[in-house]
C-alpha cells in the first residue's frame, strides 16, 4: 500500500547515483525536455529539463543526457495529485479498479480512511484494503478509522477498541489516525476517546479531525486533545476560526458535500500551505465522467484561485500534512510521481509518470501497465456480509396524536434540517405522503440478524412511487430503505439480500434494477466502467419513479449518518446529532 521503505543500503547507493546524475557524470534513466515546471515551493514556473534516476528527480537544467528522453513540448510538468481523504469504498470499487480510474487522471497518492469497510468487516475489512492496494502503481495510504462504531447510536458489524487501534499504528502504510467523529467524547475528555488518540500522538502521527459545526471552548479543547485537521466546515467562518486554533483545513468538493465555492475566499497567499483540497467521497461515474484532483483543480481555478496555488493543494500540502518527506514536488532527491498538463484551466492529464515510469496517458493506462495490475478474485469471505432476520423486520408505524419529526434533505449537502409536519394517517398507521415528497424511511440492520429497524420519515427526494434502498449507508452500512409504500422498500430490500448487497429500485410489484456489490456491501471487483452502466440504469430507474434528486444513492447513504448534523436515522431509530441522542418520532 506504500512506496518500499529503503534500507540504509540501498539509500547510500540510489543517492550516489542520484549525485552522480545531477552532475551530469552519469547518464540519466529519463530526461523530460522542454517543460513548463510549476515549483511548489516558490510558486513560480519555468522552462527547463527534468532527469530522472533511480525513480527519483536527480536534477533540473540544461544539457542532462539520458538513456530515454521526451520532448514534452513546453507543456506543464508539476508533481503527483495527492489526494488527503477519501474513503475508497464511496468509488465503490475496490482499491485495485480505484487505481486504474483515478492514475489516469493525474492522482499518484492517496490517503484513506477505510472505516467504511472496517464498520462491517473489522480487521479484516482493513487488512484486505492493504492487501489489495500493495502491488499497485499508485501509493494507497491509511489512516486507522478512529471511530468503528462511528457511536453508540447505531449498530455496526465491527468494533475497534483502543488495543486495535495501537496494533494498526504499528502497521506498514497506516500513516496516522483518521477523523474522530467522536466529538463530544473528545471535549468531554472521555478515557477511551483517549486512549484511542494516544498511540498516533505519542509517535508524532496526524490525528484528523471530523466536527461539523464546533466552535469557542468546545473547540479549543478538540485541538487541545492533539486533532489538527477538519473537512467537515461548511462556513467561511467556520472555517477560519478552525484554522486559528491550528487546524489544517481539508476543504472538500465530493459527490454530495460540494463545500468549495463557500470555503475558498479561505485560501490567501497567508493561509494557503494549511489548505487542502479533497474529495472525501466520490462515485465512479463522477470520476470518469468529470474527474478526481484534476476535476477540483478546474472548478477551483475557475472560481479564481491561482492555479499555482491550487496545485500546492494537492501536492506539497498534502505531502507536509501527512509526512511524506519525498513526494509533493518537482525538485531534486523527490520521487518522480509527476504529470504532465496542457495548461492550467483545463487540467487535461496527457502523461502520468509514477516514480519515473510513464503509468497513463491521454486519458487510460499505459498497457504495460494495465496488464502489470493484480488480477483474479482476492474478495474471498468478503461477500458474506448480509445477515438478517426478516421476522423481525417491522415498518408499520402506529398512529397517534401530534406531528412527527422528518429528516429535511438539503441538495448538494450531507448535512439535514430537523422539520416538524403533520402525518397522514391511514386505517391506524402513519404512512407516506408522496403528494407532500413525504416518504418512509427505515434502517434494518444486516449484520447480526436482530431485525431492528429503525423507521422514520423524509422529505427532499421527490420519489412519487416505488422504493430505493441500499445497504451503503454511513457509517455502519446497514441497509436503508426509502419508499412510498411498505410493499416496494420490502421488495427492494430483498432484492439487496438476493445480490449480496449494493443497490436496488422497485416499485410494488417488481425490482426495476440493481447494482450488485458484494464485496461487504459496498464494493465491487468488476471495472469503473461497468459500475457506471449499473449506476446509469440505477439512476434512470429511480427518476422514472419521480425522483428529483440528481443522485439519490449517495445522499440515501448519508441519512443513516448520526455524526453529521441535524436529524438522522439508524437501526436504532431516529437521532438528534445536536444532542447526540435518540428522539422520539413524534413531537
Amino acid at each position: 500500500m506504500t512506496s518500499k521503505e529503503e534500507t540504509p543500503l540501498e539509500s547510500a547507493a540510489m543517492r550516489r547515483a542520484l549525485i552522480d546524475c545531477a552532475r551530469g557524470d552519469a547518464r540519466a534513466d529519463l530526461v523530460l525536455r522542454n517543460c513548463r515546471v510549476v515549483h511548489v515551493f516558490s510558486g513560480d514556473i519555468t522552462r527547463t529539463d527534468v532527469a530522472i534516476c533511480k525513480g527519483r528527480i536527480a536534477g533540473l537544467g540544461g544539457g542532462y543526457r539520458g538513456r530515454r528522453e521526451i520532448d514534452l513540448q513546453n507543456r506543464y510538468l508539476c508533481p503527483g495529485f495527492i489526494e488527503g481523504h477519501i474513503h475508497i469504498e464511496s468509488s465503490m470499487l475496490i482499491p485495485r479498479r480505484f487505481a486504474e480510474a483515478v492514475l489516469p487522471r493525474g492522482t499518484t497518492t492517496v490517503i484513506s480512511d477505510p472505516h467504511e469497510i472496517a464498520n462491517v468487516l473489522g480487521m479484516d475489512g482493513i487488512r484486505f484494503m492493504l492487501n489489495d492496494a500493495a502491488a499497485l502503481p499508485l501509493d494507497i495510504f491509511a489512516m486507522a478509522p478512529s471511530c468503528v462504531p462511528a457511536t453508540h447510536l447505531e449498530s455496526a458489524g465491527a468494533a475497534l477498541d483502543s488495543d486495535d487501534l495501537a496494533r494498526l499504528e504499528r502497521l506498514p502504510g497506516i500513516l496516522g489516525l483518521a477523523e474522530m467523529m467522536n466529538f463530544p467524547g473528545t471535549v468531554a475528555g472521555q478515557p477511551e476517546v483517549l486512549n484511542r488518540l494516544h498511540p498516533f500522538l505519542a509517535a508524532d502521527r496526524p490525528v484528523d479531525g471530523h466536527a461539523p459545526g464546533l466552535s469557542g471552548r468546545d473547540l479549543q479543547a478538540y485541538c487541545a486533545a492533539g486533532i489538527s485537521s477538519d473537512h467537515e466546515c461548511t462556513t467561511l467562518a467556520e472555517a477560519e476560526e478552525k484554522l486559528r486554533a491550528g487546524m489544517y483545513i481539508y476543504i472538500r468538493e465530493g459527490s454530495t458535500a460540494r463545500n468549495l465555492e463557500a470555503l475558498l475566499p479561505l485560501v490567501t497567499p497567508a493561509t494557503a500551505r494549511r489548505c487542502l483540497l479533497v474529495s472525501d467521497d466520490l462515485h465512479p461515474d463522477d470520476i470518469l465522467q468529470q474527474g478526481h484532483l484534476d476535476r477540483i483543480l478546474r472548478r477551483a481555478v475557475s472560481l479564481g484561485l491561482d492555479p499555482v496555488t491550487a496545485l500546492q493543494m494537492v501536492t506539497i500540502n498534502g505531502a507536509r500534512r501527512f509526512g511524506l518527506t519525498w513526494q509533493g514536488a518537482v525538485a531534486p532527491g523527490y520521487l518522480a510521481d509527476l504529470v504532465v498538463l496542457d495548461d492550467l484551466e483545463k487540467f487535461q492529464v496527457r502523461r502520468v509518470f509514477k516514480t519515473g515510469n510513464q503509468v497513463a496517458a491521454d486519458g487510460g493506462l499505459d498497457a504495460e501497465f494495465a496488464a502489470s495490475l493484480p488480477a483474479g478474485d482476492s474478495t474471498g469471505d468478503l461477500r458474506s456480509s448480509l445477515h438478517i432476520d426478516w421476522n423481525g423486520v417491522d415498518l408499520v408505524v402506529p398512529a397517534r396524536s401530534g406531528k412527527i419529526r422528518v429528516i429535511g434533505c438539503i441538495e448538494g449537502q450531507i448535512v439535514t434540517e430537523q422539520l416538524l409536519l403533520e402525518p397522514l394517517i391511514a386505517d391506524g398507521v402513519v404512512v407516506a405522503d408522496p403528494a407532500r415528497d413525504l416518504l418512509k424511511i427505515a434502517v434494518i440492520e444486516r449484520h447480526h440478524a436482530t431485525g431492528r429497524t429503525g423507521v422514520g420519515f423524509v422529505q427532499g427526494l421527490g420519489l412519487e412511487r416505488g422504493a430505493l434502498a441500499s445497504t451503503v449507508a454511513h457509517d455502519s452500512h446497514n441497509m436503508v430503505v426509502v419508499g412510498a409504500s411498505d410493499r416496494a422498500m420490502l421488495r427492494a430490500a430483498r432484492e439487496l439480500e438476493r445480490i449480496g448487497g449494493g443497490l436496488a429500485v422497485s416499485d410494488e410489484n417488481r425490482t426495476i434494477a440493481s447494482l450488485a456489490l458484494p464485496v461487504a456491501g459496498l464494493m465491487t471487483d468488476a471495472s469503473a466502467v461497468e459500475v457506471c452502466r449499473g449506476l446509469e440504469k440505477i439512476r434512470s430507474a429511480a427518476a422514472a419513479l419521480g425522483c428529483r434528486t440528481g443522485n439519490p444513492f449517495m445522499l440515501l447513504s448519508f441519512l443513516a449518518l448520526p455524526v453529521i448534523p441535524e436529524l438522522k436515522i439508524t437501526d436504532q431509530g431516529l437521532v438528534d446529532v445536536n444532542r447526540f441522542g435518540h428522539v422520539s418520532l413524534w413531537y
